[in-house]
């Protein structure tokens, strides 16, 4: 009992949660009854670590920059530069996929009662108002830009606070890692509840209709995965980057398909980095920083559904305004995680600039509802595992040069 205790908690936590998908598959296909009953594996696992996440957040940003010694740099200039231009490489993207393989939809009757933003002000209005949001309540609704604001102010001010102070926080941050670490433990008994739930109550046969809408999305975020971050990463650091890349898909970006949440993948993109050898000064603004503006997957969302209904209505696009659109996706994906419902109640503010009425655009925000079991997915573990790819792109650069 004791060899496979140890087996199962110092074991492979990628072939682990391999089995664990699989395992998932292999139940909803024979009991979909059975395969229901276990969803309560993989809410407990994403609340779990939705719990987690805010208040390590928290602690380990204000820890790391309180204890941060004179002259210590955290690259974060660069880092932001990546998340910026990946986030704008990803619309582009979706722009070209979308001219080259053009895709119409039938407009469901069924529009969505929530209230998108009416302008890029309003989402960066938002935005603002999260930075001076109340910490509890930041701590309590998972802000992470309030949390990120927050901890950094903390960590500002006890910069000259006492060695005795500064260990305090230190070994506060130190336990809450360690609770993260079994957390984490548990991803493939989460992972496959999550499974098993998602086929045995959706499955994907109301997929099918909208296959070619998916196939546009899903190559789009494949290209940048696979394809334009491994180019900035290699512009950036002059090696090889598969390794780093393929290594972030398989182990941040597959947790985030199956719990859909980045603030959710937080802790396990803080652990990965830890595991990746890269600064903890640097990594422990990044990566929330990240999960708020680093949003790839959300502008290749919002451009290809946009474009989805100016290709059914007829609207001709010229460059210009397709380079615009481009602009306002990568801007307002960015602001996405401050608005309800995500990147979806952004498209009628890019539909805005082709003069789309609001009730079509809201008819296209179902659709993206109900191709979200997909959808939400991908856009999710290209959005958390770039977080990582761009943060150890940066502190590679750094050390290369120092």
């Amino acid at each position: 009992m004791q060899s496979l205790i140890k087996r199962l908690t110092q074991g492979s936590l990628v072939l682990q949660i391999l089995i664990g998908i699989i395992a998932g598959i292999a139940l909803a296909s024979f009991n979909p009854a059975w395969a229901k009953s276990v969803a309560l594996l993989g809410d407990l696992f994403v609340s779990a670590l939705k719990a987690v996440a805010p208040v390590l957040v928290f602690i380990l940003v204000a820890s790391s920059i309180a204890n941060q010694k004179p002259g210590q740099h955290t690259h974060m200039k660069p880092i932001v530069g990546l998340y910026l231009i990946g986030t704008f490489a990803a619309a582009l993207t979706a722009v070209v996929l979308s001219f080259a393989f053009p895709t119409t939809l039938v407009l469901v009757t069924d529009q969505s009662t929530l209230s998108p933003p009416e302008g890029i002000g309003e989402v960066l209005h938002n935005l603002l108002f999260q930075v001076v949001d109340n910490p509890v309540n930041a701590l309590m609704t998972g802000n992470f830009i309030g949390i990120l604001a927050w901890g950094i102010a903390l960590g500002l001010a006890l910069h000259r606070a006492s060695d005795a102070t500064k260990q305090v926080f230190h070994d506060v941050s130190f336990g809450i890692t360690q609770i993260v670490k079994v957390v984490i433990r548990f991803a493939p008994l989460g992972i496959f509840g999550l499974v098993s739930n998602t086929l045995a109550t959706t499955g994907f046969g109301a997929l099918l209709g909208y296959s070619h809408l998916l196939a546009v999305l899903l190559s789009a975020m494949a290209i940048i995965a696979l394809v334009v971050n491994p180019l900035i990463v290699f512009v950036k650091t002059r090696e090889n980057p598969y390794p780093l890349v393929l290594r972030c898909l398989r182990e941040s970006g597959v947790t985030a398909f199956f719990t859909r949440s980045s603030a959710a993948n937080v802790p396990v993109n803080l652990d990965l980095c830890k595991r990746l050898n890269l600064h903890e000064d640097t990594y422990s603004v990044s990566i929330p920083l990240g999960a708020t503006i680093n949003m790839g997957g959300a502008a290749i969302t919002i451009t290809v559904l946009t474009l989805a209904a100016v290709h059914t209505l007829g609207i001709e696009v010229d460059l210009a305004t397709a380079l615009l659109l481009s602009i306002v996706s990568a801007v307002s994906a960015c602001g996405a995680s401050g608005v309800a419902g995500g990147s979806l109640l952004l498209i009628p503010l890019a539909c805005s600039l082709f003069g789309i009425d609001n009730s079509v655009a809201m008819q296209v925000v179902a659709v993206g509802y109900i191709i979200g079991v997909l959808q939400d997915s991908a856009e999710t573990a290209l959005n958390s595992s770039t977080d990582v790819v761009f943060t150890a792109a940066a502190d590679k650069a750094a050390s290369r040069k120092a």
